[in-house]
């Protein structure tokens, strides 16, 4: 069998796909230029898992686990998709030749998530990632087809979730712990306003202390740490800290402290670190830690591949004293829930971009005065 082919083009209204919890963005264009061929063209959308580099699917070892994946029938046209206005505009853009598809994600698939590659790592990140592939076959699934790479056409686009519109009471957490040689104990209790917050946002946490024992607490040391659960292939579980700060606060004998703490966990301070949640990149594009990872009811945790939680934890670093002196030193903490999502971007009214575009004009012709007055009215 011969085919051929000149030019073959996707083209993505966006790259990055929002699940709205009772559903997810569709995807959609292509672009396909001078086929002759008894061959079908086909487009592929996968959600995968990758838990290995490239190099070693070069010696026989595939680790690369398919999550889900769909087929649409380009050439020969099957079943066209009803056109939305993306469509009419990517085919307009697209010029002769282009064949609309589209794909409807499953709202049980999870978000794009990669692991932060170490310093000398290369190739892929492992995590999970969407790709929408058009390719040139003979059969639309046939592993022992061997398909060109000029014949294919590929990118990798992010499902992603925001944050509910609602967010929950803060957590609180509270303890009374005793020492050894100290008749007394030392109550911490910490609390937050709300129970979710923005990548970048300030985090403040209320801080209460009541020291009734003979010790003093020397300073409070703040943690933020991400717990990543790997469910898909193995029980791999492990936490690494994302923000650490000690607070040089110092609780007297007998002493009471009060007061709001401001911490904020950021990417920039954790780049070295292997292992990493992030948010699923784009090629180079910078990122952020990755988002919490919102479980619904009925789901099986095995799909969703890896899971991203957080946590806040509060020591109070308690000194010991008399003869004993480090012997009967010892910490006090409690721990917070903690989760991190983007917030949803404001869809801006007609009547906003109305205000916008008289801004612009103004910009661009300050002394049309007369014809902005004909604009707005």
């Amino acid at each position: 069998m011969f085919y051929s082919i000149q030019q073959l083009t996707l083209y993505l209204g966006k790259r990055d796909y929002v699940d709205h919890v009772s559903s997810v963005d569709k995807v959609g264009t292509f672009r396909l230029q001078c086929v002759c061929s008894v061959a079908e063209l086909f487009v592929q959308l996968a959600c995968a898992f990758r838990y290995g580099s490239d190099d070693l699917d070069v010696m026989g070892l595939c680790f690369r686990k398919d999550i889900w994946t769909q087929f649409v029938q380009i050439h020969p046209p099957v079943d066209k998709p009803a056109l939305s206005a993306m469509h009419e505009t990517l085919l307009k853009k697209a010029g002769d030749g282009a064949q609309p598809f589209s794909f409807e994600i499953p709202n049980n698939l999870p978000c794009s998530v990669s692991l932060q590659p170490g310093p000398d790592d290369k190739g892929k990140a492992c995590g999970v990632d969407f790709e929408v592939k058009t390719y040139l076959a003979m059969e639309k699934c046939n592993p022992d087809e061997k398909i060109e790479k000029k014949d294919t056409a590929r990118l990798i686009i992010r499902k992603i979730q925001y944050a509910p519109s609602q967010v929950g009471a803060g957590p609180k957490a509270e303890i009374c712990k005793s020492f050894m040689m100290s008749d007394k104990p030392v109550h911490l209790e910490a609390s937050m306003e709300k129970d979710l917050y923005f990548h970048g946002e300030d985090i403040p946490i209320k801080i209460k202390i009541k020291n009734e024992s003979n010790k003093t607490v020397k300073k409070i040391k703040v943690t933020v740490d991400q717990t990543t659960d790997i469910v898909l292939y193995s029980a791999d579980k492990y936490t690494k800290a994302v923000f650490t700060q000690e607070f040089g606060d110092t609780v007297e004998p007998n002493g009471s402290f009060e007061n709001t703490l401001t911490i904020k966990p950021l990417l920039a301070d954790n780049k070295e670190k292997r292992g990493l949640a992030l948010d699923g990149r784009l090629k180079d594009e910078d990122t952020n830690l990755a988002s919490t990872t919102m479980l619904r009811e009925g789901i099986e945790k095995d799909v969703l591949g890896i899971l991203v939680s957080y946590k806040i934890k509060i020591n109070l670093m308690v000194a010991g004293g008399g003869l004993l002196g480090g012997l009967t030193a010892s910490d006090v903490t409690v721990e917070l829930p903690l989760m991190l999502m983007h917030p949803k971007p404001e869809v801006k009214t007609a009547h906003q971009c109305k205000w916008c575009l008289m801004l612009l004009f103004l910009m661009l012709f300050p002394k049309n005065h007369k014809i902005l007055i004909y604009f707005t009215s």
